[in-house]
């Protein structure tokens, strides 16, 4: 038996960003046609992470935390032809793991995890992904967004993992508005309908990440812009809205003047030129 050493788990940034101004919830009656046109533009989405099975896959998603896909998909493919099994990851050690990510934020820590859950499922699940959450979860590195990914992704579950693009597309259209991945991931499974689930979590995410934008989102080519709630729409001609500019107040330094004394005024001399008697 495997003793292993959990590794923290790299906590989500987004976690506790404030949400983004709207101007309230989408109508439930437009959220079907909002992934009606999704899916139009994009019948049948997958991730843009390179894997060749449920194993790979997770430890492809385990390594993109705090990462881009782009990032991770220049690391893996030798990491996979080198290792495609949790036996042959666990024979290939942390240290050599390493080597094969060290390009990808928090190398170190990753290597850890990747290494630790593969002699996991060897010593609890006979080297076999389990399609459950709570086995996934108890996977060193792997969280409850890493979960739903592989069962969506692996397993064809209609689990919608929030990551910080679904968070803010969310929040920002007013689809499912919240404070909290959590949050956001719970009011998604109340208003997304059922027939869209399964690819709910691809969409929003594509949508994010090409579409509606961190920085500055791209309203004119949004397929799904009339149904948004947000406030700050982009336009052709304008670009992103600009703030309005704020005057700032500045504070000026009294300046004391001396005054100066009064001169006394000079005595004056009678009309006849005599002195006055004392």
């Amino acid at each position: 038996m495997f003793i292993t050493k959990s590794v923290p788990r790299p906590t989500a940034k987004f976690a506790c960003a404030a949400p983004v101004a709207s101007l309230g919830a989408m109508k439930k009656t437009d959220i079907d046609e909002v992934f009606r046109r999704l899916a139009k533009n994009n019948p049948a989405p997958q991730t843009e992470l390179t894997y060749d099975n449920p194993f790979t896959l997770l430890v492809a998603v385990v390594l993109s935390a705090q990462a881009t896909d782009v990032g991770v998909n220049k690391a893996t493919p030798a990491l996979f032809k080198a290792a495609n099994t949790p036996e042959k990851m666990a024979r290939l050690g942390e240290a050599k793991i390493r080597n094969f990510i060290k390009t990808i934020g928090l190398f170190n820590a990753k290597a850890k995890n990747v290494a630790a859950l593969s002699r996991l499922l060897i010593d609890r699940h006979n080297g076999i992904v389990p399609e459950d959450r709570e086995a996934l979860e108890a996977l060193p590195g792997v969280g409850r967004k890493t979960a739903n990914v592989v069962m969506n992704e692996a397993f064809g579950h209609p689990t919608i993992a929030v990551d910080t693009h679904i968070f803010r597309v969310s929040n920002r259209t007013g689809l499912a508005p919240g404070k909290t991945p959590l949050a956001v991931e719970a009011a998604l499974e109340k208003v997304v309908p059922e027939t869209w689930k399964l690819h709910a979590h691809h969409w929003l995410l594509l949508h994010g990440r090409y579409i509606c934008k961190a920085r500055v989102p791209d309203c004119p080519a949004c397929q799904i812009a009339e149904f948004c709630t947000f406030k700050g729409k982009t336009t052709v001609e304008g670009g992103a809205p600009r703030k309005p500019a704020t005057t700032k107040l500045r504070r000026t330094k009294k300046v004391v003047t001396k005054k100066k004394p009064k001169k006394k005024a000079a005595a004056k001399k009678p009309a006849n030129g005599r002195k006055r008697p004392r």
